[in-house]
């Protein structure tokens, strides 16, 4: 690995520094004291919406210039309306429990010791991220409310608008007497990340959202903690025992309610004992979405003889997040056979099964291996703000710590206070 530039560890380790010593003041704020500034970033969010959107607007004519694909246009566009539901997810936050001081567990010994295990904050977050604006204002307030500081790099597509997003911020918690270094943009080059990554001792944790890609560099880079988000490759399986209205309302919202996010489905399994009757309703519905097709020799067949435009699927489809109106299409004879193909190419996001079977849904909630699994419900639920967390830093894919959509709870860890009146150990 190259050496990285003197410049940007020293850039890194200065913000660091800073924002360690706001995490000190975070820590200590009541809960109130947090809930106020939230509701002060969001209403500095909503007055400043023109702005925003007019630095959004420079990111998206590079982008359009650059020939970035639809779907991560449509991740990085802000509008007055969208500006409005980040700033709502902020209060969203503010309504939602304080974890810190929560009591996990706790005792009192034969001894007369005292001890409970308490959420503390983490102290210094680091979000590297890619055209996602919304990350920006969800990291920095759900980073406030579990009174962690947050370090945020965003991706250089997205440039103007997180320098615009964090300002506000910046100056809203100025306004309410927290140190403006508890939401810090790290700008910069690839240098830069590297040194956010391997910034062990002065950042406590670095979480990806982003691209597979992108994750896969941060996982292999850092020397810091990170937890894996995001990359999702989602299947819906249609079972023998499905209802096939419940199926094809399921699987159209799964994937095109919004494409371009990680949720979205990007694979349809159909047991062959309902893809007769099953496919030519779904594949129409899909194609008349705009949704290209790629299907196996079954479902390609099914397809040619309802008219409805095809690609074969290569070997390429089945492990491809397309984040766009696309779909990767396949007859299966099984359940066996649906599992087996999920194993080998979901990424242990989120899984559905569409089944009117109970021993058929048990089965499939026991031996896939995702962070979420849906019966009979779209895989688009698996998001924050639908299990009831308010906004979410992102969706853990990984098994210690956190999994699935992370929010307040899993942006603490805990510590042990053990209180006594002179005990000694013999």
């Amino acid at each position: 690995m190259a050496e990285i530039d003197t410049a940007a560890r020293e850039q890194v380790a200065t913000a660091a520094r800073a924002s360690r010593v706001a995490a000190r003041r975070l820590a200590l704020l009541s809960r109130a004291d947090k809930d106020t500034a939230l509701h002060a970033m969001a209403e500095a969010l909503e007055a400043a919406a023109p702005t925003i959107v007019a630095a959004n607007e420079e990111d998206l004519a590079r982008g359009r210039d650059g020939g970035m694909p639809g779907g991560l246009l449509d991740r990085l566009a802000l509008d007055e309306r969208r500006v409005a539901a980040v700033a709502a997810a902020l209060r969203d936050i503010a309504g939602l429990p304080d974890p810190v001081g929560e009591v996990v567990r706790g005792s009192t010994l034969a001894n007369g010791l005292q001890i409970r295990q308490v959420r503390v904050p983490m102290g210094v977050v680091g979000m590297v991220y890619e055209a996602r604006p919304n990350v920006t204002v969800d990291a920095a307030g759900l980073g406030l409310k579990s009174g962690n500081a947050v370090i945020l790099r965003g991706g250089s597509a997205a440039e103007s608008t997180n320098r615009a997003l964090v300002d506000v911020m910046r100056g809203a918690l100025e306004g309410q007497g927290i140190p403006a270094d508890a939401v810090q943009l790290l700008e910069g080059g690839r240098d830069a990340v590297r040194a956010l990554l391997t910034a062990r001792g002065l950042v406590d944790l670095i979480i990806p959202r982003g691209g597979a890609g992108l994750i896969q560099t941060v996982v292999t880079e850092s020397t810091v903690p990170v937890i894996e988000t995001g990359v999702g490759n989602v299947h819906v399986y249609v079972d023998a025992a499905a209802d096939l209205d419940k199926a094809l309302a399921i699987a159209v919202n799964a994937k095109t309610h919004r494409p371009s996010v990680c949720n979205a489905a990007e694979s349809l399994l159909v047991h062959e004992a309902v893809a007769q009757d099953f496919l030519p309703k779904v594949l129409a519905e899909l194609s008349g979405a705009g949704v290209v097709l790629h299907t196996d020799a079954a479902s390609g067949e099914a397809a040619e003889v309802a008219g409805i435009a095809h690609t074969e699927a290569t070997d390429e489809d089945w492990d491809t997040e397309y984040l766009a109106l696309e779909m990767a299409v396949r007859v299966v004879p099984d359940l066996d056979t649906a599992l087996d193909h999920i194993r080998e190419h979901g990424t242990g996001h989120t899984e559905a099964i569409v089944t009117e079977d109970r021993a058929a849904a048990r089965r499939f909630t026991a031996e896939v291996d995702a962070a979420a699994v849906m019966v009979n419900a779209s895989t688009r639920f698996t998001d924050g703000g639908e299990f009831g967390f308010g906004a979410e830093i992102g969706i853990s894919t990984q098994k210690l710590h956190a999994r699935g959509p992370m929010a307040l709870p899993e942006l603490t860890t805990t510590k042990w206070i053990v209180e006594g009146d002179g005990q000694v150990r013999a």
